[in-house]
């Protein structure tokens, strides 16, 4: 009696491998269509759903095995962690940074001023009625890592917050060269 390699193996990888695959480009269709890529969410669409019945359709064929059932669930939580792991390492799109700062601003400000990030300041009162300044700055996604190393450095300890932002109509922005891409096909453009 032969092992059936093809029914407990071969299939339950290729399922597994299917389930990545869309669920990645999936996850990333949803982050692309949320920041507005207009040409690439319906692409990635297409892709998606066209490996979803691959794979689907083999799970249905037999749902009695349950390790091919497995390789599904399983290829669809790795498909999600890599579709997020992609999408931080593109660092695509831009962010609102509010940050309400423990101590003075200036040496802060002076900072990210002199490498070219936008900031506006807001006097506000804190939760005790104490004066505070809130700070806000939009940005790329990429420059994220060095405004915020910007920020414990001269300001340990501030409290903020970021947020994606669809679209800015204008503002102060960082100098960078663009590269030949696939990406740099934005917004339906």
């Amino acid at each position: 009696m032969d092992f059936p390699w093809n029914e407990f193996v071969i299939l339950p990888l290729l399922i597994f491998l299917a389930r990545i695959a869309d669920q990645t480009v999936g996850s990333l269709r949803l982050i692309f269509l949320a920041r507005g890529f207009k040409l690439w969410a319906p692409i990635m669409g297409f892709f998606e759903v066209t490996i979803w019945l691959l794979a689907a359709g083999q799970i249905i064929n037999d749902l009695s095995n349950w390790i091919a059932i497995f390789a599904y669930g399983a290829g669809f939580a790795v498909g999600n962690y890599l579709g997020m792991r992609i999408d931080e390492k593109l660092s695509m799109g831009t962010v609102v940074i509010r940050l309400i700062p423990k101590k003075d601003t200036a040496e802060l400000a002076e900072y990210l001023s002199a490498h070219n990030f936008g900031l506006t300041s807001i006097d506000a009162s804190g939760s005790k009625g104490d004066p505070v300044k809130i700070l806000l700055s939009i940005i790329k996604r990429k420059d994220l890592p060095s405004f915020i190393d910007a920020v414990n450095q001269y300001n340990p300890g501030a409290f903020y917050t970021i947020e994606d932002i669809r679209a800015v109509s204008d503002g102060v922005f960082r100098n960078h060269t663009r590269g030949p891409g696939i990406f740099n096909l934005r917004k339906g453009k």
